[in-house]
């Protein structure tokens, strides 16, 4: 099959001709028909963090089951799928609890050592498959459980950003603050990710979605998504805006999808009493946040870290499927651009235009 491969570190993405195994176990292998584009991935490209070269990355994928291992129970061949990065075993006490993010066993999902690996290239020599899904090729291999049947009139493209952008944004509005009906809120960036944050935020029902980024073309996306106020915060003391917007008390939840040390620090100052700042960017490991100590006891005022929107992906994809099918999810207007599996290096350059939201690859030829 035909791939994009990171060989060196920093130089982008090479077409090669790639080696997949034949499914074992619990494995599933899917014909790809969307895959998305995800800053993760090129900050795999660049540094390695998880992913040693020469890999396939890509994690945000949807396709058709083509093939199944002998233990697989949950798909069959035909079925329209797609996959969700979070690696989880199924039998530990933190799954079992719905904690499926925090597994004990993720391991569970990959082969195991002396087993033939899933993806080599022409010669042979074993690849490393990114997240597990390494979705910037023609086809998958994947454990079951990284995987969700949805509907078959989904639109692939629309499907594929599900099991990362879209579940992060809207899970950490809906499943780890739990944004309630009147609440206010605010969400720092509103790319790719923030955007669906405001669609969980318009879905929860809060009264005021306050939206901070540095972009005006972005913030105008994010009204169109459902922002009630915009703050452009190179131009606007954004902690002062938010108490003035709030009659001075502040918000109940911030959402920061910059992760920067000083982002982090504007929305613990913005919390009204027994707020929390829920960290969802990631910046470099050197970030830190200070607080106070008598803010966090007397005010009740917290940090809380969201990985992959804190819920299930099995069951929150499928209902974010049907929230875009019944209109009440807003999807297409992510998509900004679909591209084909040659163009990843050019893809990448696309989304450093404030106005494009997602870049997808739908043609695989």
């Amino acid at each position: 099959m035909k791939a994009m491969v990171v060989r060196e570190l920093g130089e982008g993405w090479v077409p090669e001709d790639v080696e997949i195994a034949d499914p074992v176990g619990n494995e599933v292998r899917v014909e790809l028909k969307a895959s998305g584009l995800c800053g993760s991935d090129l900050m795999e490209m660049r540094s390695e963090v998880n992913y040693p070269p020469p890999a396939v990355l890509g994690h945000e994928i949807a396709g058709i089951v083509t093939a199944i291992g002998p233990n697989v129970t949950q798909f069959a061949v035909g079925d329209h799928v797609a996959g969700c990065l979070v690696q989880f075993c199924g039998k530990c006490e933190r799954c079992l609890s719905g904690d499926v993010g925090l597994c004990r066993h993720p391991e569970d999902t990959l082969r195991g050592e002396g087993e033939a690996p899933r993806l080599t290239d022409a010669e042979g020599k074993e690849l490393t498959q990114g997240m597990a899904l390494g979705g910037f090729a023609q086809e998958s291999l994947v454990h079951e459980n990284m995987l969700v049947k949805i509907p078959d009139e989904m639109p692939f493209a629309q499907a594929s950003i599900l099991g990362c952008g879209v579940v992060t944004g809207t899970g950490a509005v809906l499943n780890a603050a739990k944004v309630k009906r009147g609440d206010s809120i605010v969400i720092i960036g509103a790319g790719g990710v923030g955007l669906n944050a405001i669609s969980g935020a318009v879905i929860a029902g809060a009264s005021q979605i306050i939206v901070s980024d540095l972009n005006e073309p972005t913030l105008e996306t994010a009204k169109k998504f459902g922002a009630t106020h915009t703050i452009n915060s190179s131009e606007q003391d954004l902690v002062a805006a938010v108490k003035e917007l709030t009659g001075g008390y502040g918000v109940s939840a911030v959402f920061d999808f910059v992760g920067a040390t000083p982002t982090a620090r504007q929305g613990y100052d913005m919390l009204d009493r027994g707020g929390v700042l829920y960290q969802i960017g990631m910046a470099g490991p050197d970030a830190v946040i200070e607080t106070h100590n008598l803010a966090n006891t007397f005010d009740r005022k917290g940090i809380q870290g969201v990985f992959m929107g804190s819920g299930v992906p099995k069951r929150d994809i499928r209902i974010l499927s049907d929230l875009y099918l019944n209109g009440r999810l807003n999807l297409d207007d992510l998509v900004s651009a679909e591209i084909s599996l040659s163009e990843i290096n050019e893809g990448y350059e696309k989304l450093k235009d404030p106005e494009t939201n997602r870049v997808v690859i739908t043609k695989f030829d």
